[in-house]
C-alpha cells in the first residue's frame, strides 16, 4: 500500500528555516501530485502547497508565498518543503499527501488526496 513518511520538523526561532521531506513508497510516484498540509489542535487541516507530477506546476496559499518552496525528486520518490522566514503562526503538524493526477495543481482540499503521512511537528517560537 501507499506509505508516506515525513521528516525534518523541529523547534526553530522566528525567522529561521526548516526543510521538510516526505518519502513515498507503494506508488508510481511520478504519476502523483503531492501536497503539504498543516494542522493545529482544534482547527481543520489547512492546505499549504502542492506540486504536480513533474514539478512544472506549483501552488501556494497566500500566507506562505515567497517564504516556502515545494519541490520534488522523482528519482528519490521524495517531496520537499523548504520553509524560510518562519513565523509563530506556521506552527503545527505538517502532513504530506498524494493525489493520483497528471493535471496542474490548484488549491485542493483534504478530500482531494487519497494518501497521507503521519506528520512531522513544526514549532516556531517568538
Amino acid at each position: 500500500q501507499v506509505q508516506l513518511v515525513e521528516s525534518g520538523g523541529g523547534l526553530v526561532q522566528a525567522g529561521g528555516s526548516l526543510r521538510l521531506s516526505c518519502v513515498a513508497s507503494g506508488l508510481t510516484f511520478s504519476t502523483y501530485a503531492m501536497g503539504w498540509f498543516r494542522q493545529v489542535p482544534g482547527r481543520e487541516r489547512e492546505f499549504v502547497a502542492a506540486i504536480s507530477w513533474g514539478g512544472g506546476s506549483k501552488y501556494y496559499i497566500d500566507s506562505v508565498k515567497g517564504r516556502f518552496t515545494i519541490s520534488r525528486d522523482n528519482a528519490k520518490n521524495t517531496v520537499y518543503l523548504q520553509m524560510n522566514s518562519l513565523k509563530p503562526e506556521d506552527t503545527g503538524g505538517y502532513y504530506c499527501a498524494a493525489k493520483f493526477t497528471l493535471k496542474s495543481v490548484r488549491n485542493w482540499g483534504t478530500s482531494d488526496f487519497g494518501s497521507w503521512g503521519q506528520g512531522t511537528q513544526v514549532t516556531v517560537s517568538s
